[in-house]
């Protein structure tokens, strides 16, 4: 009983320090605040500098294959080798192409060979957004490399098939036909 006594006597005796001391100091409960400004802006940063990143490695990738690519303004370059027709697609139309898909560093993915010739709704978001928007740039006949970055293409994710995360895509594309109307 008296070490119970001596143990409140002593928390008496400290409690007005114990009382001053916590009073000083920022309180444990409040949550340090920080700005959502402060945050995306980093998050901007980081996309930007993702951004550049995959540009030089597409640029370093057409050097070497000696392509004259152009980048259209989302970031999506393309390369013509075959020019037939001056009949460009018009949103809305669906074509059918024949086409192959690899990565940069030359692994194969996709081909109209194994899965098919791919058809589709141009604008409908059916297919990669970077292979949509070239698309738009040919005509029927037309043969092109569409080499696209993550953010036009199967972006952070991949496809959950045989395109990983992250990663520039290399379409070659042969527009076979543009109709009105899809079969589908």
């Amino acid at each position: 009983m008296k070490a119970k006594l001596k143990h409140l006597s002593l928390l008496f005796k400290f409690s007005p320090l114990l009382l001053i001391l916590s009073s000083c100091g920022p309180s444990v409960v409040e949550p340090v605040k920080k700005s959502t400004d402060t945050i995306a802006e980093k998050m901007v940063m980081v996309n930007q500098h993702m951004v550049q990143q995959d540009r030089e490695l597409i640029k370093s990738y057409a050097t070497r294959h000696k392509w004259s690519v152009t980048e259209t303004d989302n970031g999506l370059f393309y390369y013509i080798t075959k020019k037939v027709s001056k009949n460009k697609v018009q949103k809305g139309k669906t074509v059918s192409i024949d086409y192959r898909v690899e990565l940069l560093d030359g692994t194969y993915c996709y081909s109209s060979d194994s899965t098919g010739v791919k058809e589709f709704k141009t604008g409908a978001r059916q297919v990669e957004t970077g292979l949509d928007e070239g698309i738009l740039l040919l005509g029927e006949g037309d043969e092109a490399y569409f080499i696209i970055p993550p953010h036009l293409g199967n972006g952070f994710s991949g496809d959950g098939n045989r395109i990983p995360a992250r990663s520039v895509i290399v379409y070659w594309v042969k527009l076979l036909k543009i109709s009105d109307t899809s079969d589908n």
